[in-house]
């Protein structure tokens, strides 16, 4: 029971000390550092994000390896007839 009471202290006094900054208890450097770490995490989502979408476009050589990979998977399987309805040559 203490255990739940001692998280219960922890998570009040860590949403007094939150509400309090807004209040008597003001600290400037408190909301710079909150804007500062948020714009980072938000620039490297960007960044992120536009790496995936250019690597998603244009893969490592510029031709996409795995686009490459697929189209000559589909043409194996056109000439093997793998994976088609079955036809007068094929009795599966």
């Amino acid at each position: 029971m203490s255990a739940i009471q001692g998280l219960t202290t922890l998570i009040h006094s860590g949403i007094h000390n939150l509400i309090g900054q807004i209040g008597p208890q003001y600290d400037p450097l408190f909301y710079d550092v909150m804007v500062y770490i948020f714009g980072t995490i938000m620039f490297a989502v960007f960044l992120l994000a536009v790496i995936s979408f250019y690597m998603r476009r244009k893969g490592l050589g510029g031709g996409s390896a795995k686009e490459q990979w697929i189209k000559e998977l589909d043409k194996y399987f056109v000439n093997e007839q793998i994976g088609l309805i079955p036809d007068e040559l094929h009795h599966w």
